[in-house]
């Protein structure tokens, strides 16, 4: 296995640069890994492959203001992205441009007029990690959320009129730096139909990271550092996740983060029943692997060589997932965060 045997071509035009509207809206392709078919739907008839009993597992991590303009003490802007909390005030996070900016660099963030001291926090660069990731000492965590915003995707050119659109309908617990994508095609509407059908709605936590928009970069993906993603998955989910799996109800997994944690989870316990978890998720989900868990996913189409397509070619196979981005290419869905979804079963 190479990691170029998860490469393909994409024309720019196919990168979605804007939502859809409404959100459920989007097209859907449906793949049936049994028989291997291919059908084109739009999300809002996901409802119609759903059956009473089902599980639906969503992320509700929610978005924050993580992209920060400041400016170093001894001269120069920056910009920081953060990435992950370390412990209070203190982040793992990315600085553009990073190579002048070392160990016991002082940076100042300010409001936009930069002229009430009460609106600034200071930042000092304490450590400096692999991939250019460095840890940053804030003054001000706090006030610190409230100077930034939100982050979009490199390969998303066009500001955004709504942040809220760049967050699911679900959002509630702060903590990613990009949006668990699948779920914004979900509407209240739609999940009020879903419910509705007597499928199960269970929420739990991933906070989305560096990964999502890093591709892999060694030829072996064995050999590629997994970022760390922190999870809950509270003891009232664990509960009827171990019920439908026991009953042998489907478990469908809204996202590559939902899959990540839940198999996580399954991991450190003795499926059908599964353990609460709450701490770091590490798993490298990659062809071969084999799902205690998932039974259906819900997700969008992913950038290639990237930790999500090899996730989602280890629950399909490699040869349908071939076949289901060339007909999306060939049918020019929109690819990405802002893009089309796919519903694998």
């Amino acid at each position: 296995m190479k990691t170029s045997d998860f490469d393909y071509y994409l024309s720019r035009e196919l990168i979605a640069q804007t939502p859809v509207e409404p959100r459920d809206q989007s097209r859907l392709m449906v793949l049936n890994r049994s028989d291997g078919s291919i059908e084109h739907r739009r999300f809002f008839e996901i409802v119609n492959y759903l059956r009473a009993g089902d599980v639906l597992v969503f992320n509700n991590t929610r978005v924050i203001p993580a992209r920060l303009n400041g400016r170093k003490v001894d001269g120069g802007r920056v910009e920081i992205l953060l990435l992950r909390r370390l412990d209070a005030n203190i982040w793992e996070a990315l600085v553009k441009p990073g190579k002048r900016v070392g160990i016991g660099t002082k940076i100042e963030i300010a409001n936009s007029s930069g002229n009430r001291q009460d609106d600034k926090v200071l930042a000092e660069v304490t450590e400096l990690k692999s991939e250019g990731i460095k840890v940053i000492n804030f003054s001000d965590e706090t006030l610190l959320l409230k100077l930034g915003k939100i982050p979009l995707p490199p390969y998303i050119h066009k500001p955004l009129a709504n942040p809220e659109r760049y967050q699911t309908v679900y959002a509630q617990v702060d903590g990613s730096v990009a949006a668990p994508t699948a779920g914004l095609h979900f509407t209240p509407e739609l999940l009020d139909q879903i419910k509705g059908k007597g499928v199960h709605c269970l929420f739990l936590t991933l906070h989305v990271g560096l990964d999502t928009f890093r591709p892999v970069r060694e030829d072996d993906p064995l050999k590629h550092p997994i970022y760390r993603e922190y999870g809950v998955l509270s003891q009232e989910v664990a509960r009827q996740l171990s019920r439908a799996k026991a009953e042998g109800q489907r478990i469908i997994c809204v996202g590559t983060t939902t899959v990540r944690i839940v198999e996580e989870a399954a991991q450190k316990s003795s499926p059908p029943q599964i353990q609460p978890f709450e701490g770091w998720v590490d798993l490298f989900i990659l062809p071969g692997y084999r799902f205690r868990m998932t039974d259906a996913l819900v997700t969008n189409f992913h950038l290639p060589r990237s930790t999500l397509l090899m996730l989602v070619t280890a629950f399909a196979g490699k040869e349908l997932i071939n076949q289901a981005y060339k007909v999306a290419i060939a049918e020019k869905y929109r690819f990405y965060s802002f893009g089309d979804a796919m519903l694998i079963f």
